[in-house]
C-alpha cells in the first residue's frame, strides 16, 4: 500500500474511531493499524534552536519476525523509501569521543540514526552508548568483537555466540534490551548465520549506499563523494562508522548538504525489543568480574582538570 492510500485509510478511520472514541490520537490509531512488515508515522519537522535543521522526517516500524533484510546490496526484498529519503547507519563504535561529536550534530539537527555497536566495546564504553540510546537513536548490533562471520574457521556455534554476546552486552550497557536489528561485519554473511537470525527475529541491514569512511582523507572528500552516489541512487541507507575521526569531522557538512539536496531523514525503530537469552546475559555479566561499576559515570564527572599550564 502507497503511503498516499495509507493517509487516507488513517484519515477515514479516525472519522470512524472518533465516533467510538474521541479520546483515541492519530498516533494511537496507527498504533493499531500497523500489523504488517512496516508501520510509518510522520514526524513534525521544528527543532529547536536550528532554524535550518535537516530533522527526522519519518519514523518506520519493523516487524522483524522471521528475520527480514533490508539494504540492496544484499538484501532486494524490502524497497520501502520514497524518493530522496535517507536512513543514516553508525557502525563499530562507541568510542567517547567520536561517538559523542556524532551525537551532538544529530542532536543540533534533530536527527535520528540506527548504530551498530560492537559487543565489546559497548561493555567498554557503556556510559556512551547510553548516551546514544537516551538520545532516542535505534540501537542494534554488530557482533561482539568483529569477525568475519563468512570465515571458514566460524562454526556456527561461535557465530551463535559472537550475535547473542552482542546483543546481551548492549542490554547491560543501555540497562534494556535493543533492537532486534543486526548487520554482518563487513557484511558477510553465510546461509546458517542468515537462518539462525531468522529463528531469533532479527532483522538483518545491510547498505544501499558505503561512505568508506574507514579510508579516511578528507572529511570535504567523504562528504562529496557520498552525496555525488546519492544523487545516483536517489534514496538509501547509507552507512558510517562512529569510530572514525572523518565522519565525526564530516557531520556538520553531511547534514547540511542533505538538507541543501532536499534529502529527508527516516529513522528505523522496531515494533518489539530483541529478547535476550538468559545464558548469555550471565556470563556477560560475569566475563566483567565485579567490575561492573567501574565504567558507568562520563569522565567529566570522575576527572576534573583543576589546574592546567
Amino acid at each position: 500500500m502507497g503511503w498516499s492510500a495509507r493517509s487516507v485509510m488513517v484519515n477515514e478511520s479516525i472519522k470512524m474511531r472518533h465516533s467510538i472514541n474521541p479520546t483515541l490520537t492519530r498516533a494511537g490509531l496507527a498504533a493499531l493499524l500497523c500489523g504488517t512488515l512496516l508501520c510509518t508515522a510522520a514526524v513534525a519537522a521544528d527543532c529547536p534552536g536550528n532554524a535550518n535543521a535537516l530533522g527526522t522526517s519519518r519514523v518506520v516500524a519493523i516487524n522483524t519476525k522471521g528475520g527480514p533484510g533490508f539494504g540492496f546490496q544484499h538484501y532486494k526484498f524490502y524497497d520501502f523509501l520514497k524518493p530522496g529519503e535517507v536512513v543514516l547507519t553508525f557502525d563499530d563504535g562507541p568510542l567517547p569521543t567520536h561517538t559523542v561529536t556524532i551525537l551532538k550534530e544529530l542532536k543540533r539537527h534533530c536527527v535520528r540514526a540506527t548504530f551498530f555497536p560492537v559487543g565489546k566495546l559497548a561493555i567498554g564504553y557503556p556510559h556512551i552508548l547510553k548516551k546514544v540510546s537516551e538520545a532516542g537513536h535505534t540501537v542494534g548490533t554488530h557482533t561482539w568483537s568483529h569477525p568475519n562471520m563468512a570465515s571458514r574457521k566460524m562454526t556456527i556455534d561461535k557465530a551463535k555466540d559472537q550475535i547473542e554476546e552482542a546483543i546481551s552486552a548492549v542490554k547491560l550497557a543501555i540497562g534494556k534490551p535493543g533492537a532486534p536489528f543486526f548487520r554482518f561485519p563487513y557484511l558477510k554473511d553465510t546461509p546458517e548465520t542468515i537462518k539462525y537470525l531468522g529463528q531469533r527475529n532479527i532483522a538483518v541491514f545491510s547498505t544501499d549506499l558505503d561512505s568508506f569512511d574507514f579510508k579516511g582523507g578528507r572529511p570535504e572528500a567523504m562528504v562529496a563523494r557520498v552525496m555525488r552516489n546519492l544523487k545516483k541512487r536517489g534514496k538509501g541507507i547509507l552507512l558510517f562508522h562512529d569510530i572514525q575521526r572523518t565522519t565525526a569531522r564530516a557531520m556538520p557538512q553531511l547534514l547540511k548538504k542533505l538538507k541543501e539536496g532536499g534529502y529527508k531523514i527516516v529513522h528505523l525503530t522496531a515494533k518489539q525489543p530483541v529478547t535476550t537469552l538468559p545464558a548469555y546475559d550471565k556470563k556477560i555479566g560475569k566475563s566483567l568480574k565485579g567490575r561492573g561499576n567501574m565504567a558507568q559515570r562520563p569522565i567529566s564527572s570522575v576527572v576534573e582538570t583543576v589546574k592546567e599550564n
